[in-house]
C-alpha cells in the first residue's frame, strides 16, 4: 500500500544521484522510468532497457524524450564502456545479481557509476506504527516490506564495485482521509475480508486519521529515498574492454 508517485521527489536526492556532468545513462527496468525522465531533464542522454516489449512501448509512450530498448539486464546489447551511469530504481532484487553486475561493469565507461534506488515507507513515525498495528490485526503481513533491500548487498560484494556510498533522503507524500481509506480497502487481503470486518477495520483507520491529522491539512505519509552509488572497477573483468570510438554497436 503506497502512494510513492504522488510526492515531490527530493531535490537533494536527485542532486546526489545525477552524474556530475551531462552524460549517457542506462536505466534498467520499467520502474526506473520516472527517475530516468528526471535525469533527461537535466540534460543527460537516457536509454531505458526492459526485457518486456510492452514495458518498452509504455515507457516510450509516457516519456517520448527517452530511448527505449528491449533487453534483459544480464544480456545488454551495447558495446563496452557505452554509458556513464547505470541506474536501477525499485528493481535490483528482480535481477540475477552476478550476471547483471557483470554486464553493468562491461557497459560502464571508466569512472562510470552504478546507482541503485529504493523508495520505502518510513515506519518510525508514531501514527504509521499505529496504522500497521491496526492492519495486522486483520492481515499479519500488512505493511511488511524491505526484503528487496537485501539485494543491494550483492553490489557491495561485487569486485566490480568495491566502494559503495549510501545516502537516505526523506520524502513526504500527502494523503487525505478518503485516500487513506481507499488505499487500505484496495489492499488484496483487506479487500477479501468479510464486509463486517472490513467496515470495522475502515472505521478504526478513519478514527486514526481523525486523531492524527491537523485539519484541514492532510496527513503526510513518510518515505525514505534510499540511494547507493558505486564507481566501476574494470580490473576484475575476465576480458579486456575495447571501447568503440563512437556510435552504438549491437552484435547479433
Amino acid at each position: 500500500m503506497t502512494s510513492r508517485t504522488s510526492g515531490s521527489f527530493p531535490a537533494a536526492a536527485l542532486d546526489w544521484v545525477a552524474p556530475e556532468r551531462p552524460g549517457r545513462v542506462l536505466a534498467i527496468g520499467r520502474a526506473s522510468t520516472a527517475m530516468a525522465s528526471r535525469l533527461a531533464g537535466l540534460g543527460h542522454q537516457v536509454v531505458i532497457a526492459d526485457r518486456s516489449a510492452s514495458a518498452v512501448r509504455a515507457a516510450h509512450h509516457r516519456y517520448p524524450g527517452l530511448r527505449a530498448v528491449g533487453a534483459a539486464a544480464d544480456a545488454l546489447p551495447f558495446a563496452p564502456c557505452r554509458f556513464d551511469q547505470v541506474l536501477v530504481a525499485q528493481g535490483m532484487h528482480l535481477l540475477p545479481p552476478g550476471l547483471a553486475l557483470d554486464e553493468f561493469a562491461r557497459v560502464l565507461a571508466p569512472g562510470g557509476r552504478l546507482t541503485v534506488l529504493y523508495t520505502v515507507r518510513d515506519d518510525s513515525v508514531p501514527w504509521v506504527r499505529r496504522l500497521a498495528a491496526i492492519l495486522r490485526t486483520y492481515d499479519p503481513d500488512a505493511m511488511t516490506e524491505g526484503e528487496e533491500l537485501y539485494s543491494v548487498a550483492a553490489v557491495a560484494a561485487s569486485s566490480h564495485f568495491p566502494v559503495v556510498e549510501h545516502r537516505a533522503f526523506r520524502l513526504w507524500v500527502p494523503i487525505t482521509r478518503d485516500g487513506m481509506l481507499e488505499m487500505v480497502a484496495n489492499a488484496p487481503r483487506i479487500a477479501a475480508l468479510d464486509p463486517a470486518d472490513a467496515d470495522r477495520l475502515l472505521d478504526e483507520v478513519g478514527g486514526l486519521y481523525d486523531t492524527s491529522a491537523r485539519q484541514p491539512e492532510p496527513l503526510l505519509l513518510p518515505y525514505s529515498v534510499l540511494c547507493w552509488r558505486a564507481t566501476v572497477d574494470h580490473s576484475e573483468l575476465t576480458a579486456a574492454l575495447r571501447p568503440p570510438e563512437d556510435g552504438l554497436q549491437i552484435t547479433l
